[in-house]
């Protein structure tokens, strides 16, 4: 153990709160949302059980069910007879659905809730309100009169996703951009959309003007940029992340391409206090002392038909709209009939969803506090990176807002910490980004389930390393371009499993059996043996710490093929091998077995308990402060220990089906 005495464990925290991006409830569970956001938080979620406990994580999501995308699915369904009942008939059956489709990947939520479920979607609005009101007290809201679209043809005000136009962001390649939010998840207010449309008429709408509730976010600036640059010290924030976020640290700033420039001379002197700088590409840069005199310069250009784009810049967020579907805000000041954006409210919801939780376990009602007002615990956040900015500045800006009206960036004891944010890259599907809302639609994740098991599945998802870049998810069978003697890369990820790790478990039990009459044989651990496997399993919890499970996974598996390796040298199957060359390869074989099996469990959690069982080892086989124990550890009498009996070619990780009739 003097390996593990030199090295510097991570410190991970005493209790710990996994949350997942939340589906719409317009949909089934795609392969994204499996692939990109909820393996990965359950192989945290499962490893942090094993190492600090199971009654100290709490791994919550759920559907999000409300919003304008919703009310428009729904709307759109009904119309063509496709569904027949009301909006809450239409979540609740989505709800459904994807619970038992994360349940089919072993994903072990301790909650899959709903926004606007019974009692969890009473909490929900209980802990909405608790917000709103706190921050309206502690004054970090602002009531502000902006337009909102508005068909005059249906007398009726647009939701977001009932209108739709070009992003007026500077640089977005959005495929679509809705009211006030583009799919790749820019804001900006209704009057800035370029050409937009009715998607109920096809007409162009009107804006009329509505009072809504925002957070003062650019006066959280600067416990923002304290925050963020605090960050530059932890390695397991994401160097993404990190520098999406710094972008909107930039004053306000108006893009106009250089095409422009001699319409624009004439107009200079009418805009407000401004500097000019070179931009990126064909463009001029407008960038000016406050958001006040961006406004007056916005409205300049447009009187003069000068076509701009607006910069990445903390505005004002917008908490409060008056869709009908929403959750129903506490009156302020008089204002009546706001609901909820989506968007805020799905900030909070893990914070609903830990209450809902406890709750059912019997807790208090404030018990959710001990999991998110304490720096002894830790909140870890996994996200799509379109989803960044909301869960990184509008939520540590509301969150820092719940403190008082003094708030700081480094929360004491007793108030809302900041969560730790594990944000992936896209899934793409056959090299593109795929979209329930654009032109390439994703794979549903049941569907994979008919060529791959949930474990192949998991582990390749584990192994795209999301955490750097935007990877391909190419399934063979899904694949029109595909070769016939061209390799799976989902089966391949998924060999580590069902071929590696099968034959070296395999090659122990049969020769145990056929030599030992199943009796363990008792040793000493070779010294090489015991120092290969304390390697490993400080390398996996140092991969896990920083979240880089593609490393966890390569270190495990090269760990498991040398198993298999020194099986290949010692040869302990064959009757001619040496009596005492069999024992000690086998007592050093089932140690890594032992180890690899505790290490994977996180990864494939069905077959790593099939193991344990076939062992007759006790739970506790999974406790990592028991990691460095050898199996005989969980054995009641290890002399007399007798495994289960394995028959003839069975397999604790299994292949879909359909693979051995291709076989």
């Amino acid at each position: 153990m003097a390996d593990e005495m030199d090295r510097v464990r991570p410190t991970f925290p005493k209790r710990a709160v996994i949350t997942a991006g939340m589906p719409y409830g317009n949909k089934e569970v795609h392969f994204g949302h499996v692939g990109g956001v909820f393996v990965h938080a359950d192989m945290l979620a499962r490893f942090l059980k094993d190492r600090i406990g199971q009654e100290n994580v709490i791994f919550v999501s759920g559907t999000d069910c409300y919003g304008s995308p919703i009310v428009e699915t729904h709307r759109q369904l009904v119309a063509e007879g496709i569904f027949d009942g009301r909006i809450e008939d239409f979540v609740l059956h989505n709800h459904q659905r994807q619970a038992e489709t994360l349940k089919k990947y072993h994903v072990q939520l301790s909650l899959y809730a709903g926004s606007g479920i019974g009692r969890q979607g009473e909490i929900h609005k209980e802990i909405g309100a608790l917000f709103l009101q706190t921050l309206y007290d502690n004054g970090h809201l602002e009531k502000l009169a902006t337009r909102q679209f508005y068909n005059p043809e249906r007398e009726t005000f647009l939701n977001g996703r009932q209108v739709l136009g070009t992003c007026p962001v500077e640089g977005c390649r959005s495929e679509k951009a809705y009211a006030d939010e583009c799919s790749l998840g820019h804001q900006y207010e209704p009057k800035d959309l370029i050409n937009p449309k009715s998607v109920l008429s096809g007409e162009t709408p009107e804006t009329r003007e509505v009072a809504n509730w925002y957070l003062k976010l650019p006066a959280f600036k600067p416990l923002l940029e304290a925050w963020v640059n605090r960050l530059g010290g932890d390695d397991r924030w994401r160097d993404f992340v990190v520098r999406t976020m710094r972008e909107y640290f930039e004053p306000p700033i108006i893009h106009v391409t250089k095409d422009q420039i001699e319409s624009l001379e004439p107009v200079v002197f009418l805009l407000p206090k401004h500097t000019q700088q070179e931009g990126r590409g064909n463009s001029l840069q407008l960038v000016f002392g406050n958001l006040e005199d961006l406004e007056a310069g916005r409205s300049v250009l447009g009187e003069h038909g000068i076509r701009y784009r607006v910069g990445k810049t903390l505005v004002p967020f917008r908490l409060t709209g008056n869709l009908e579907w929403g959750i129903p805000t506490p009156v302020l000041e008089g204002v009546e009939g706001l609901t909820f954006w989506v968007w805020p409210e799905s900030l909070w919801a893990p914070i609903s969803f830990t209450s809902a939780y406890l709750e059912e376990k019997g807790v208090g009602a404030d018990a959710w506090k001990d999991w998110w007002c304490t720096p002894d615990a830790e909140v870890y956040q996994f996200i799509g990176e379109d989803n960044v900015f909301f869960y990184s500045l509008p939520e540590m800006s509301m969150f820092m807002g719940m403190q008082g009206k003094d708030p700081q960036s480094d929360p004491a004891e007793g108030q809302l910490q900041l969560p730790h944010l594990i944000a992936n890259c896209h899934v793409l599907f056959l090299d593109k980004k795929a979209s329930s809302s654009g032109e390439i639609k994703p794979p549903m994740a049941d569907d994979l389930l008919n060529y791959y098991s949930p474990e192949q599945l998991r582990i390749h998802f584990l192994s795209l390393g999301l955490s750097r870049r935007s990877t391909s998810f190419r399934p063979k069978p899904l694949n029109p371009t595909a070769k016939e003697n061209e390799g799976d890369p989902v089966l391949k990820d998924g060999l580590l499993l069902v071929n590696t790790f099968n034959r070296a478990i395999r090659s122990c039990f049969y020769t145990v059996q056929k030599f030992y009459e199943g009796r363990l044989p008792v040793g000493e651990i070779g010294e090489d043996f015991v120092k290969e496997s304390e390697d490993v399993i400080l390398d996996f919890e140092r991969a896990v710490y920083q979240h880089d499970f593609p490393l966890a996974i390569n270190k495990v598996g090269a760990y498991i093929r040398a198993i298999n390796q020194m099986w290949n040298q010692h040869k302990p199957f064959n009757d001619s091998t040496d009596a005492d060359v069999r024992q000690q390869a086998l007592v050093d074989a089932f140690h890594m077995v032992r180890v690899a099996t505790v290490l994977l469990h996180s990864v494939a959690p069905e077959g790593t308990e099939t193991v344990r069982v076939y062992l007759g080892a006790d739970d506790s086989f999974w406790d990592w402060e028991r990691i460095f124990e050898p199996v005989y550890a969980f054995m009641e009498n290890p002399e007399t220990h007798t495994l289960k009996f394995l028959e003839p070619r069975t397999d604790f990780f299994e292949k879909h089906p359909s693979q051995f009739e291709e076989a």
